[in-house]
């Protein structure tokens, strides 16, 4: 294995670590705030948006300072770093405004090495092979979320009472290990350092701005999973069913994630994401009409596949599209528009859900998704 595939496999067990670690805190952190500190709803809302805002700003930040800099590396172990030695602290939280400050600094970590990290990913491997390269990260990065998720689930099952401060005390071991696996494993080659490395639309090449545009419009339709696990719900499936629905998403999306990558570098990534932005809007239609206890499992094996074949891909086609030197800034910017795009399509979704109808939100994700495939397959061009 060259140092090169040595450093694609090596990032990907980070984030497989990493996401054990999350997974194993994340899917029961609204539980345990509203069953064990009496938080109610709007404060679970609050805490969420909150943290996912802080994070969406400091991944253009981090993605500017890593270009800036040259180095990409410290930072990401930086955020990190960060990440792993704040999450445990829950188990010392007492009130929400503690789950908050940990929330908080745990996504400042996100946000601190997710730009810089895809920039040195995408640094270490050919542009031939880029595909396959962020294909096998997102592979891994979802294998540890399905594997956290297991955890989590045996600790609750076994342990009950005391089982949220053991899983955040263990959610330690996982963080530590990719830390290491990070600071040890990986490798980085100094770029040379620009003094003036720009934010903005405007300093980016007129392909990567329409592109930018574009995933900008299709996200306010890309709203949360969670609006999937409702309509399960609401089509009849068994509460006890629902995680189970949820990690054949993942296994999904964990599976052809790597496949996925392989081919946007055969036939083209633009052909892929454009595919894929089409199966989305196949598939939020079928959850909005064809949905039923049966056929929600093969709908959220499709959520799988759209997101297999578009979230990896959509970094290796920013990191085609920019220069060397301004990719940590052109991912930074990629995952800010994502992140700020997040409120409103949820916002969206749900007065549509409230007062249209069950059905509203997932036509009004399957037009806008359809006509952002079109403005992608007309507008940018082949890479």
């Amino acid at each position: 294995m060259s140092r090169r595939s040595k450093n694609v496999f090596r990032l990907g067990l980070t984030s497989f670590f990493t996401d054990m670690s999350s997974e194993m805190i994340f899917p029961i952190l609204p539980l345990f705030l509203t069953s064990v500190l009496g938080a109610p709803m709007s404060v679970v809302g609050l805490i969420e948006g909150i943290a996912e805002a802080t994070s969406a700003v400091l991944k253009q930040f981090s993605g500017w300072i890593s270009d800036k800099l040259g180095k990409k590396k410290p930072l990401v172990i930086a955020g990190y770093s960060l990440s792993t030695l704040t999450k445990p602290l829950l188990a010392l939280a007492t009130n929400w405004g503690h789950v908050l400050g940990v929330r908080m600094a745990d996504r400042v970590g996100k946000g601190i090495r997710d730009s810089p990290r895809d920039a040195l990913l995408a640094a270490s491997v050919t542009k031939k092979k880029r595909g396959r390269g962020f294909g096998l990260h997102r592979a891994l990065d979802t294998g540890g979320a399905v594997a956290g998720t297991l955890i989590a689930s045996f600790v609750l099952m076994r342990y009950l009472g005391d089982a949220f401060k053991i899983i955040f005390l263990l959610s330690l071991v996982p963080g530590i290990i990719a830390v290491m696996i990070l600071f040890f494993g990986v490798k980085e080659r100094r770029d040379h350092i620009k003094k003036h490395i720009k934010v903005g639309f405007r300093h980016a090449n007129p392909m990567l701005r329409r592109f930018f545009i574009i995933i900008g419009l299709f996200n306010l339709a890309n709203f949360s999973y969670a609006f999937f696990i409702l309509r399960a719900e609401d089509v009849g499936v068994v509460l006890s069913l629902i995680p189970i629905i949820y990690l054949v998403y993942n296994l999904v999306y964990a599976a052809l994630a790597y496949p996925a990558g392989r081919l946007s570098d055969i036939i083209g990534r633009k052909a892929l994401l454009t595919s894929g932005i089409f199966l989305f809007s196949l598939t939020v239609l079928g959850f909005g009409f064809f949905a039923n206890s049966l056929s929600v499992w093969i709908l959220f094996g499709l959520y799988g596949v759209f997101m297999a074949i578009t979230d990896g891909i959509g970094r290796a086609f920013v990191s085609d599209l920019a220069t060397r030197e301004r990719r940590g800034t052109a991912l930074g910017t990629y995952h800010m528009i994502i992140g700020i795009t997040v409120f409103p399509a949820n916002f969206f979704g749900g007065l549509l859900w409230d007062n249209i109808s069950v059905q509203a939100p997932f036509i009004y994700a399957a037009v806008l998704s359809a006509v952002s495939a079109v403005l992608l397959l007309i507008f940018v061009r082949k890479k």
